[in-house]
């Protein structure tokens, strides 16, 4: 297979640097040149990057330690707690970036709402917002509420260097959906229903969220982030067409929003091969893809002008090294179908993976 004729995307402008600040890494530390960003920005660096979703997380003893006593959102709000967890994957697996350590939900405890995750069921509402006269009730969130999440990322892209370092928010689909149905569900009826049933409600709700992850990931990319990712879980739940009428305009309005800024824009979602056009339409300058589509088709759908990031199937993670270094090398081949791949898993990485083999495929994904 060759690796298709394209012109990598310009490095940020002049105009586009001016809107960061003047300490931004963009700006001071090079992160533009990183293999990461440069493959965000449609280039083959000199080898390919790697970083994995959840990679700061449960899969880690360190994190386990760090964590001790301390509730999910509590360390997501604990400047230099974030900033630590964020950082122990860089330094025990050595990848191309690191990814903010948040949740999905951050924006909402920011937002003074009441919502909590549990262990073994996520995230919760005190109860959920599934009617207009609730989401009337919403509040307009100043941007200095997110000064915690400024502090974070500042502590963190200090310690990074020429690291980049990538911003995180979920999509306004998965965050309404679990504020309408005040927590998770396995079919999400109830904002598929709501979207026809009360489709104002549906538009006050997502456009409520949608405003609130652009402040969320604009506070992180002017204190430094480097790129953004987007992550919608439960896209995959719609059909293309609800997806292009009831939820594709609220993750463009997020995308848009920090599109001034000019860092690279991750789209990602699960169970979303059928979506991917629209996800890159909604204004993705990458394309994430989960595990159920190869790689080379989804150039195809995208079109191979298009990074793309992905798509180590998680489970084989734990299936061998063998196994799992046959089914990398073959996720590397299909990614030289588009215009530039960042080597990602389909998902995150499970709470029991043994973090010497995501230390070992690491190694041996730079080395490839």
């Amino acid at each position: 297979m060759t690796t298709p004729n394209h012109a990598p995307r310009p490095m940020l402008t002049e105009a586009q640097l001016s809107r960061l600040p003047s300490e931004h890494p963009l700006r001071t530390a090079g992160t533009d040149r990183s293999p990461m960003i440069r493959a965000m920005l449609g280039d083959r660096p000199e080898h390919p990057p790697v970083w994995f979703m959840r990679q700061a997380g449960r899969s880690l003893p360190e994190y386990r330690a760090a964590r001790e006593g301390t509730n999910m959102l509590e360390s997501c709000l604990t400047p230099d707690l974030a900033s630590e967890i964020t950082l122990q994957p860089v330094r025990r697996h050595h990848v191309d970036a690191a990814i903010f350590f948040s949740d999905i939900v951050v924006p909402l405890k920011v937002a003074g709402l009441d919502v909590d995750i549990l262990p073994g069921k996520g995230p919760v509402m005190g109860a959920p917002f599934n009617s207009m006269e609730r989401i009337a009730e919403l509040p307009e969130v100043p941007d200095s509420a997110f000064d915690p999440i400024r502090e974070a990322v500042a502590l963190t892209v200090e310690q990074l260097g020429s690291t980049p370092l990538i911003g995180f928010a979920g999509a306004p689909f998965t965050v309404a959906a679990y504020m309408a149905e005040g927590g998770s569900s396995r079919d999400h009826l109830g904002p598929r229903t709501m979207m026809y049933r009360d489709p104002e409600a549906w538009d006050a709700l997502a456009g409520w969220v949608s405003r609130v992850s652009a402040q969320f990931l604009s506070a992180q990319i002017e204190a430094g982030a480097s790129a953004v990712q987007l992550f919608d879980s439960w896209a995959g739940s719609v059909s293309e067409r609800d997806y292009r009428e009831h939820v594709m305009k609220y993750s463009a309005g997020v995308l848009s929003a920090v599109e001034p800024y000019g860092v690279p824009r991750i789209h990602f979602g699960t169970g979303t091969g059928e979506l991917l056009v629209a996800m890159k339409e909604a204004g993705a300058d990458v394309v994430g893809v989960d595990y159920r589509i190869d790689l080379d088709q989804a150039a195809e759908r995208v079109g191979r002008d298009t990074p793309l990031q992905g798509n180590i199937d998680p489970a084989l993670l734990d299936a061998g090294w063998g196994v799992l270094q046959k089914h990398t090398m073959d996720v590397l081949s299909k990614g030289k179908a588009a215009a530039a791949h960042i080597v990602n898993l389909g998902h995150g990485v499970p709470p029991g993976t043994d973090p010497a083999v995501l230390t070992r495929l690491v190694e041996f994904i730079h080395e490839s």
